[in-house]
């Protein structure tokens, strides 16, 4: 969800009016995703590498954070949306722990759309923390090197309780995937496009599947 400090800049507002205008953005998709029908939906919305940025926009990150899952954690248990946080917990304060993790247990039972905020959250962390994890095992001889294998590294990611991704969608036009679900997304289907997130809506979502069922999906292999 990339862009919200440059369409406040180009609007002349502070860049924390561009991140709260990113949580309506991020409303309306979590709408749209669930009136589509879809499964699932990851939204990265602070990085291993926000850690660098000014602590006052830092602050209100985290301060857009807490409005959205007191403001709507009601509305989204209602609608059956079941939430994940994705990423480490390391350096984030108690009382953030404690907010995402009431949001987390609230809504374990809902099926109709599982919503994964990557917070804190980064792809090479990801895989660190996986083959400590699977490093600890060897070590105390629970496991064999030539043990572990694709399912196993997945079934360590702080993303196991999702399916691989079909599609990723970056916005802001930016043509990179900054660290996003390396692993897990190796063989998504990327969409670039060129709005700022604030501007992301329904109908952005809507082009983006529609591109995502004319690709030729062939995984390796020679396809139909």
């Amino acid at each position: 969800m990339d862009g919200n400090g440059r369409w406040a800049k180009a609007r002349g507002l502070p860049r924390a009016l561009g991140h709260k205008a990113g949580v309506d953005a991020l409303r309306a998709t979590v709408e749209a995703a669930r009136d589509l029908g879809l499964s699932h939906l990851t939204v990265f919305s602070f990085s291993t590498e926000n850690w660098n940025r000014p602590q006052s926009e830092i602050d209100a990150l985290f301060d857009l954070l807490r409005m959205f899952v007191r403001r709507d954690l009601a509305r989204l248990h209602k609608d059956g949306v079941r939430i994940r946080i994705i990423g480490s917990r390391e350096g984030l304060s108690e009382d953030i722990l404690a907010l995402v993790d009431d949001a987390v247990e609230t809504t374990k039972g809902n099926t109709r759309l599982t919503l994964n905020i990557a917070f804190n959250y980064g792809g090479r962390g990801e895989l660190v923390a996986a083959i400590r994890d699977i490093a600890r095992l060897v070590e105390a001889g629970n496991l064999k090197a030539d043990q572990i294998d694709e399912a196993m590294i997945s079934r360590s990611l702080w993303t196991a309780d999702s399916p691989d991704p079909d599609l990723v969608i970056r916005t802001s036009g930016e043509l990179r995937l900054s660290n996003f679900l390396l692993w897990s997304g190796a063989y998504a289907e990327l969409i670039f496009m060129d709005l700022w997130w604030p501007d992301f809506t329904k109908e952005s979502l809507e082009k983006a599947i529609d591109a995502f069922r004319r690709r030729d999906r062939r995984f390796g292999g020679l396809g139909a």
